[in-house]
């Protein structure tokens, strides 16, 4: 999965890529054959005594020394560039990935791991590009250099290199075959750890008010204490790593000296060209052990490439059509013919048979007890799910059939907890109508009855609006949420128990001017309180995903007992008629 997502997502990158080879390579021959050069002043000018020669020479040095140093320069500038677009375009690709899915795929991921995958699991695929940009020709150029011109001063010394070579990569191989399970278990906890902490943060209130915050604390501590489990075993076996190369590296360069000396009292090899061995050997080994760190990279890396490809090859279950329908009359009428949902291995349908008309300019109502299907019925309109049985119209069209973009630009929707963005008043209100004037908006913020509070915030319009809205109530977020919908002016408006955190005194005023101004649009609400769809067109009542009875107030207090009870839960006689 690791080569196939690098190949993927670094081709529009491999012009620079190019360059760092090119680079490299020309740093790779400095640095090979520098020791020559330096063996050749100490054997030709040192011990001779040629200064001329020693300057002459030891100039060309100089020249190779600059030229190493601005290759390694220009190669790390091109590798970081290279590793940065790759994370850049693998978070774009994942954030994409994310966006297509439906409520199904995201939660089989769960949110938490979602974050981490595009981020932690992007992060450790970006570093070891960066790493292995810079390293991928250098390392191993600079091994097999290093072999065959350590050869050529002196082939009787390199069976220390056929001994030390295959020493450090057998200690390396073992080290990091123990690291492959460790990283993967980490990436899990990682996951584990963001689950809570965002938990914590998003229900701070919960926790406050139940005097929780040491168990939370401690469950906290416990996802914490994972995580520094697995990182302090897998940074035990990379802290032997490092001790291992250096006992091997300094093992073989007092291995080249003792017998070196030998050789050199036989007179059959001279200073120069035993420090030019020594000096290869170490490159050699310096080489492997700049391979350790990618080599220690590649575990983790591998781990993160597979979750991210995990993302990336999952496919929604909501899918756009191959040939999809880009107008539609533009009335915003809905439509169900015997529609079903049924999740994955589940044992029966959360809907089934559910059929009804919700025309242009009428309200239709949905009620029902808790978990009787209701929000999950609403969800089938904007296909944030897909029926899995029986068609869903809007306009006359399977919405199967039309663009997404088409579909969305066309609905309002106001969840059952409305989401602000963080920025201001104005931002929120224009993010479903990005060109709204302030009339437009002042005059949705009217019908949503949300004039007098946006009036007295700090800046009005341009008043902050934190993360979530959370510096606002309940019952002020709802509000925003509905005037966000109304700025846009959609064709269907859709209330997922939108009036929940309202007063009954706003509730009624809200409704009235919702009636007023809502025009031809189609309109689908979700509702707990029977008085905030009393006034309804069409009620329906759903009960175990079915929809056992239809019909206005009047008529269904008539002929219906499921909605006689849950209206003699909710009002009085007097008030129900």
């Amino acid at each position: 999965m690791l080569a196939k997502l690098l190949v993927e997502y670094l081709k529009p990158h491999w012009r620079l890529l190019v360059g760092v080879v090119l680079f490299q390579l020309i740093q790779v021959a400095a640095t090979l054959y520098l020791p020559t050069l330096n063996a050749a002043i100490i054997d030709q000018g040192v011990i001779t005594g040629d200064t001329s020669y020693i300057l002459s020479v030891g100039g060309w040095m100089l020249v190779l020394t600059i030229a190493q140093i601005i290759a390694a320069v220009i190669a790390v500038y091109f590798g970081a560039k290279a590793a940065m677009g790759l994370g850049r375009d693998l978070r774009a690709a994942v954030f994409t990935q994310v966006g297509m899915f439906s409520e199904r795929e995201v939660a089989k991921f769960g949110a938490p791991s979602l974050i981490t995958r595009s981020t932690n699991d992007v992060q450790q695929v970006q570093m070891l590009v960066l790493t292995g940009s810079t390293l991928m020709v250098a390392a191993p150029l600079l091994s097999i250099g290093g072999v065959i011109m350590a050869v050529q001063q002196d082939l009787e010394l390199s069976w220390i290199i056929a001994v030390s070579v295959p020493v450090l990569l057998v200690a390396i191989l073992l080290l990091v075959s123990r690291m492959v399970p460790l990283f993967r278990k980490m990436q899990v906890r990682i996951d584990e750890i963001n689950r809570v902490l965002r938990e914590q943060l998003t229900g701070i209130r919960v926790i406050r008010a139940f005097v929780r915050e040491r168990v939370e604390t401690e469950r906290f501590g416990d996802a914490n204490d994972a995580v520094t489990d697995s990182a302090l075993r897998t940074g035990r076996l990379m802290a032997l790593m490092f001790p291992t190369v250096m006992i091997v590296l300094n093992a073989s360069g007092v291995a080249v000296i003792w017998f070196g000396a030998f050789r050199i009292d036989a007179g059959s090899m001279q200073v120069g060209t035993l420090i030019a061995f020594l000096s290869y050997l170490m490159q050699i080994l310096m080489a492997v052990m700049m391979a350790t760190f990618m080599v220690v990279m590649i575990p983790r890396a591998s781990v993160s490439a597979d979750r991210i490809t995990e993302v990336l090859e999952t496919e929604s279950s909501v899918k756009p059509p191959l040939n999809p329908i880009r107008e539609t009359n533009g009335t915003g009428s809905v439509e169900l013919i015997n529609v079903g949902f049924s999740y994955p291995n589940a044992e029966s349908p959360v809907l089934a048979g559910i059929s009804f008309v919700a025309k242009p300019g009428q309200t239709t109502a949905i009620i029902g007890s808790t978990g009787s299907g209701k929000s999950t019925l609403i969800n089938l309109l904007p296909r944030l799910f897909d029926a899995t049985a029986g068609e869903v119209l809007f306009d006359g069209v399977n919405v199967k059939e039309l663009a997404p973009e088409v579909l969305w630009s066309q609905i309002g929707l106001i969840p059952q907890k409305p989401f602000l963005f963080s920025g201001t008043v104005r931002s929120n209100m224009q993010y479903g109508k990005p060109d709204a004037t302030d009339e437009e908006i002042w005059r949705a913020l009217e019908i949503a009855q949300a004039v007098d509070f946006v009036s007295n915030m700090e800046g009005g319009l341009d008043a902050e609006i934190s993360q979530g809205g959370t510096n606002v109530s309940g019952g002020q977020r709802q509000r925003l949420a509905i005037a966000r919908a109304l700025v846009k002016q959609p064709q269907l408006f859709i209330f997922d128990d939108s009036f929940s955190a309202l007063d009954l005194k706003t509730d009624a005023a809200l409704r009235r001017a919702l009636k007023n101004n809502t025009g031809n649009a189609t309109v689908v609400m979700v509702a707990q309180r029977v008085s905030t769809i009393m006034d309804a067109d069409q009620i329906l009542v759903i009960e175990d995903g079915r929809i056992v009875d239809r019909g206005t107030h009047s008529q269904l207090l008539e002929t219906s007992e499921t909605y006689r009870e849950i209206v003699a839960s909710q009002l009085s006689a007097e008030e129900a008629a």
